[in-house]
């Protein structure tokens, strides 16, 4: 993924690569997203039942659009340590499989020039 890829194509597809910039820049965006959410949902839900059921639905219908781009950004990041994005399934693991995923997608470096899932995302 060079810089000039379309934003939509860097939020949603799961082909191609990204960096750990970009990698960061996303997951810190879509954890605020989450807690503004969260928040607007908690203030929802003290006008009462039916507003709590309205709060639950919003922070639904925002959740699906947040684990599509995340699972994107993993797939794109584990396509930059030239592995396979079936590695997403590390998240079932518990804690372990956490711990793991942060450290090969947020603190290794990706495969220096082409791999097999594209050019480097930093050339």
């Amino acid at each position: 993924m060079q810089g000039n890829t379309p934003l939509t194509e860097n939020l949603f597809s799961f082909t191609g690569r990204i960096n750990r910039a970009k990698f960061w820049a996303i997951w810190v965006t879509l954890l605020v997203i989450n807690l503004v959410v969260s928040l607007i949902v908690a203030l929802i839900s003290k006008a009462g039942s039916g507003a709590a059921i309205l709060g639950l639905i919003i922070q639904f219908i925002i959740l699906i659009p947040i684990v599509w781009v995340s699972l994107a950004m993993q797939a794109k990041r584990w396509h930059d340590r030239n592995k396979s994005a079936w590695m997403i399934l590390i998240n079932f693991i518990p804690v372990i499989g956490w711990i793991w995923l942060l450290i090969e997608l947020g603190f290794l470096k990706g495969t220096e020039g082409s791999n097999r899932f594209g050019e480097d995302p930093l050339g």
